[in-house]
């Protein structure tokens, strides 16, 4: 089993920063995707961006010049940095664990990120 533990949320100023960290334990094959996806009220939650264990990323396009994606590999963390805020960008964000060889899916609770003034 693979627990995912979300830090770093809350009230972001508008055009301020954001940096979300995820932690991951248990059973975690190294071959592995980790990744962001958030989900606003009334709406279905969507890819922010991935990252593999080789260091390869993807981006949802309307966030790839704000987004960037990080990851420990020693640590099993990854790490979700955005810029220049907007109040859209009000969610939870939610941390994804896939592992390739298995196949298997794991998200972690969920942190609240609200973008306001």
């Amino acid at each position: 089993q693979v627990q995912l533990v979300e830090s770093g949320g809350g009230l972001v100023q508008p055009g301020g920063s954001l940096r979300l960290s995820c932690a991951g334990s248990g059973s975690i094959f190294s071959s592995n995707v980790m990744g962001w996806y958030r989900q606003a009220p009334g709406k279905q939650r969507e890819r922010v961006a991935t990252i593999t264990t080789g260091g390869s990323t993807t981006y949802a396009d309307s966030l790839k010049d704000r987004a960037t994606i990080s990851r420990d590999n020693a640590k099993n963390t990854v790490y979700l940095q955005m810029n220049s805020v907007k109040p859209e960008d009000t969610a939870v964000y939610y941390c994804n664990l896939v592992d390739l060889l298995h196949g298997y899916s794991y998200w972690g609770q969920g942190t609240q990120v609200t973008v306001s003034s």
